[in-house]
């Protein structure tokens, strides 16, 4: 078999960074080429992933003619993705965009329709798709052991996104004149805790719940001074079954992948027949069932191939034809979409709205 080529696309988001140490690390993958217009941003990347800087060309047509890769990986400002995606799509390569989806509905939609007509994938990654608890998570609820899902909570963060960069690495905190030079605070450029970690909690809520949309949301954010977008929100969504609440959150105590913060990020879910908590990192889960309403914690077992990170599924579905499934997938992720819309909409005009799209 041949490796799958593989490209890099614009470094705004520190996650592509760790996406190309995926790439390069899996022995059926080739990273053919990167591009971005500062190579300042560039090179350091390069260079702690153990990849040539020849690979960076500013020009993404270029870039494309010139290596004729398979997949593109997609890491700009969240208002810029429908612009940068579509041109890839456009250009016949298959297409995967880092979490969010996009800056809105119409947004997604104009992917979606891009990739139609290119007859190309479409991806979006999650990054907590691959952890294994959430992978456990959805398994205990697909084998039926909560019954039907009718509750989803989900509490996501960290201490903020400018607090770290690629792989993990820590960086000082920064003071609110320097965060508004950031995109990520932003609005035009798609900035905010919300449009950053809403989509994981309703995506995934949508992926437990089968496809089950919400009837009407309501949101509501904080204002923070020097700021002009959100950095902490609450949305609750109203489902036939019942209430779920979605909390987004920059500035927690700590990053929940060196130390959980309180409230802990993660997931509780609520069943017709029992419960379950599953929090980043942890090795186990948390069960309420009818033989076991005192609790009881199960041990979650390690991911498998091809489920241990976004490359190595992409690289089987794409090599098999097997279709792209749950969060990763538009359809999935559209209603996660619809539901973040949404909550925009609900904060701007500080009431209850319904489910747009």
């Amino acid at each position: 078999m041949s490796k799958l080529r593989v490209i890099g696309v614009n470094f705004d988001h520190m996650h592509l960074g760790d996406l190309l140490r995926q790439a390069h690390e899996n022995p059926n993958v080739e990273v053919v080429g990167v591009q971005d217009e500062d190579s300042e941003r560039v090179f350091p990347v390069l260079d702690r992933i153990g990849l040539d800087r020849s690979l960076l060309v500013s020009d993404l047509d270029v870039l494309i003619e010139k290596t004729r890769p398979d997949l593109a990986i997609l890491c700009s400002s969240t208002a810029t993705h429908a612009d940068w995606g579509c041109r890839i799509l456009n250009l016949g390569v298959h297409l995967m965009v880092e979490k969010p989806f996009a800056a809105s509905l119409e947004d997604a939609d104009r992917l979606i329709a891009a990739a139609n007509l290119a007859k190309k994938e479409l991806s979006i990654n999650w990054p907590i798709r691959w952890s294994p608890i959430y992978q456990e998570v959805k398994r205990l609820i697909d084998s039926g052991k909560i019954g039907t899902v009718i509750e989803v909570h989900h509490y996501g963060g960290n201490r903020g996104p400018l607090r770290h960069l690629a792989d993990k690495i820590e960086v000082p905190e920064v003071d609110n004149a320097k965060k508004s030079q950031s995109w990520w605070y932003q609005k035009r450029h798609g900035g905010g805790s919300m449009l950053d970690y809403m989509g994981y909690g309703v995506t995934f809520a949508t992926w437990f719940m089968d496809g089950r949309k919400p009837l009407e949301v309501t949101s509501t954010v904080d204002q923070p001074d020097g700021l002009e977008v959100d950095e902490h929100s609450i949305t609750v969504a109203r489902y036939e079954t019942g209430l779920s609440k979605f909390e987004t959150r920059w500035g927690t105590f700590t990053d929940p992948w060196v130390h959980q913060p309180q409230p802990k990020c993660g997931f509780i879910v609520v069943g017709t027949e029992g419960t379950l908590s599953a929090f980043d990192y942890e090795p186990t889960i948390r069960i309420q069932d009818r033989d076991h309403p005192e609790g009881f914690n199960h041990p979650v077992p390690p991911s498998e191939a091809p489920e241990r990170n976004v490359i190595e599924y992409l690289l089987h579905h794409l090599t098999t034809g097997e279709p792209i499934t749950g969060p990763l997938s538009p359809k999935i992720s559209r209603i996660g979409q619809q539901i973040v819309d949404s909550a925009v909409l609900s904060a701007r005009e500080k009431r209850t709205v319904s489910l747009l799209g």
